[in-house]
C-alpha cells in the first residue's frame, strides 16, 4: 500500500512538473514592419508594449517591400520578407502587408488593432506542444505529436534593447521610430518529428538574445519556443 502511494506522488509530481512546463511555454508573436510603411509605428509601439508582458515572445521582423518608397529599412532582410511570405497562403491572407502580427504561427491581425492581438494571445494560451529548453549551448525538445512532414527547430536571435532609428526619407521622413526585439538573424538547427531531440546551438552572439522556435514546416504553425 505505501509502494502504491509512493507511486502516486511521483505520477503527481511529474503531471504537475509537465502540466507547469507547458504554462511555461510563452505565446509567440511575430511583428512584420518596415520603416517605410506609414501605419507601422502605431504597431512598433504596441510590440513594445506586448514585450514587457511575461508570458509573451515579442519579435520584430523588419521586411524589405517597401525599401522602394525611398528609405531601406535598416534591419530588413530577405529572408524575413521570405518568412512573411511563406506564412499568408496558411493564415488566408491574399498577400502579404504590414503592419502583421503573427501569433504562434497561426493567427493574424493587423498589428495596430491591440484588441484583435489581446484576443488572438488569449486564444493562443492554450496551444500545446513539446517542451523546450534552451541551455548556453544546447537545445532540448521533448517527446510529442508531430506533424506528418516533421517540423523546423529555428534559432532566433534577436537585439531586446528599445531602439530608436532616425528615418530620413520615405513615408516616414524626419520621424523618428522606436522598435524592441528587433530580429538580427534567423536560422534553421534541425528537424523535429516527434521524438526527443537535442542539438548544439551555435555561440552566443555579444548582446543578443536567443529564442528557439518549433515550427510545422512552410509556415506552419509554432509548436513550441523558449528564450534566454
Amino acid at each position: 500500500m505505501r509502494q502504491l502511494a509512493a507511486v502516486s506522488l511521483v505520477l503527481l509530481a511529474f503531471a504537475a512538473f509537465g502540466s507547469a512546463r507547458a504554462a511555461e511555454r510563452p505565446v509567440v508573436v511575430e511583428l512584420f514592419t518596415s520603416q517605410g510603411c506609414s501605419s507601422c509605428p502605431p504597431a512598433n509601439a504596441e510590440l513594445i508594449r506586448l514585450a514587457r508582458r511575461p508570458g509573451l515572445l515579442a519579435l520584430s521582423f523588419s521586411v524589405t517591400y517597401w525599401d522602394r518608397l525611398g528609405w531601406k529599412d535598416v534591419f530588413g532582410r530577405q529572408e524575413f520578407t521570405d518568412r512573411q511570405a511563406a506564412y499568408e497562403p496558411r493564415l488566408g491572407e491574399r498577400s502579404m502587408f504590414t503592419p502583421q502580427m503573427v501569433v504562434n504561427g497561426r493567427l493574424s491581425a493587423i498589428g495596430s488593432q491591440s484588441d484583435a492581438v489581446a484576443d488572438q494571445i488569449a486564444e493562443a494560451r492554450s496551444d500545446r506542444g513539446p517542451a523546450v529548453d534552451l541551455s548556453a549551448s544546447q537545445v532540448s525538445v521533448g517527446a510529442g505529436e508531430a506533424p506528418a512532414a516533421g517540423a523546423d527547430v529555428l534559432l532566433v536571435r534577436y537585439d531586446p534593447r528599445v531602439q530608436t532609428v532616425a528615418v530620413k526619407r520615405g513615408e516616414n521622413a524626419d520621424r523618428a521610430l522606436p522598435h524592441v526585439n528587433v530580429v538580427r538573424s534567423l536560422e534553421r538547427l534541425g528537424d523535429w518529428r516527434g521524438a526527443a531531440v537535442s542539438l548544439d546551438l551555435p555561440r552566443a552572439e555579444p548582446g543578443l538574445r536567443d529564442a528557439v522556435l518549433v515550427q510545422a514546416r512552410k509556415g506552419g504553425p509554432i509548436l513550441g519556443a523558449a528564450t534566454r
